[in-house]
């Protein structure tokens, strides 16, 4: 895999504001952001649903890393979403609120500035596994069409089963890392048998024809990074424009580590290209 070069990023005027929008079971809390002067409807809306490992996060988690994100491309507009989390209600219901995002965005498009023309789920480490869901899910249930998915750093496989896991435990300052994906899992996945549902672990599906282009960026260092290529590796075996890269070494241990990481170490420029690419790209009807 290729490391990312660094791009300095241009900070726009970004604005933002908060709403509520239509979960699986009630409204959940979601912050819009777009830069730069107003102007017409953009035709790229990307949903964004935040880390946390199922148990944890909100809106707050990457809010620097989003507003680097719509400086980086100020043609389109970010909605960041809320979701119920494994405390609440463990899974499914966090994958069900993610789908029901997507279908309240694509229904509100004059409330978020949209045009409709493209629809884009993305995420960071659990938020990453409910757009790589939501992705599975908008094929199998007929909609909404997405245009692209966006894994930054994925949560993929309960089974903490890759060598990049299993490698962690022997560094003594990463260990808590792991046991921290252990204690997740446990908690969004009480009943073993889901561990293997797709809508839990898209990296154990069969199915993985019809989705749409995947840009996964996984970590040096990270516990997450084989689970990540791997999942690229499956979309590229089944026909899926897909785009692998591995960030540099970064301190993930620390609090909030993944949304620094993806904010200032190298990630933004790859976005940058993905999204490009999707310009001359019809998204496929669901």
């Amino acid at each position: 895999m290729n490391a990312i070069v660094q791009q300095p990023v241009e900070e726009l005027n970004v604005k933002t504001r908060d709403l509520e929008v239509g979960g699986a079971h009630g409204p959940l809390a979601a912050r819009l952001y777009a830069a730069g002067a107003p102007g017409p409807r953009r035709d790229t809306l990307v949903v964004f649903f935040h880390a946390g490992g199922f148990v944890g996060g909100d809106l707050e988690e990457a809010d620097g890393f989003l507003r680097a994100l719509v400086s980086c491309n100020p043609g389109h507009v970010v909605l960041a979403s809320n979701y119920t989390l494994a405390t609440v209600s463990p899974f499914p219901a966090a994958v069900e609120d993610a789908h029901a995002v997507l279908q309240w965005a694509k229904k509100n498009k004059t409330k978020l500035n949209w045009s409709g023309k493209k629809l884009l789920a993305a995420g960071i480490e659990a938020g990453a596994n409910l757009a790589a869901v939501c992705a599975l899910m908008a094929r199998d249930r007929g909609g909404p069409a997405l245009a692209g998915q966006i894994l930054i750093m994925p949560m993929l496989d309960p089974g903490l089963t890759t060598c990049s896991m299993r490698e962690m435990p022997t560094c003594p300052d990463k260990a808590s890392v792991v046991d921290t994906c252990a204690a997740a899992y446990r908690g969004y996945l009480p009943n073993a048998a889901d561990r293997t549902h797709p809508y839990a672990s898209p990296l154990q599906s069969s199915r993985l024809k019809n989705l749409p282009p995947a840009l996964i960026l996984s970590a040096e260092d990270d516990p997450l990074r084989d689970e990540a290529e791997q999942y690229g590796a499956k979309l590229i075996s089944c026909g899926i424009k897909t785009t692998v890269r591995r960030l540099p070494p970064s301190r993930l241990e620390e609090p909030g580590a993944r949304n620094e990481c993806a904010c200032k170490v190298f990630a933004l420029s790859e976005i940058a290209g993905f999204m490009a690419s999707l310009d001359g790209m019809e998204t496929p009807s669901a």
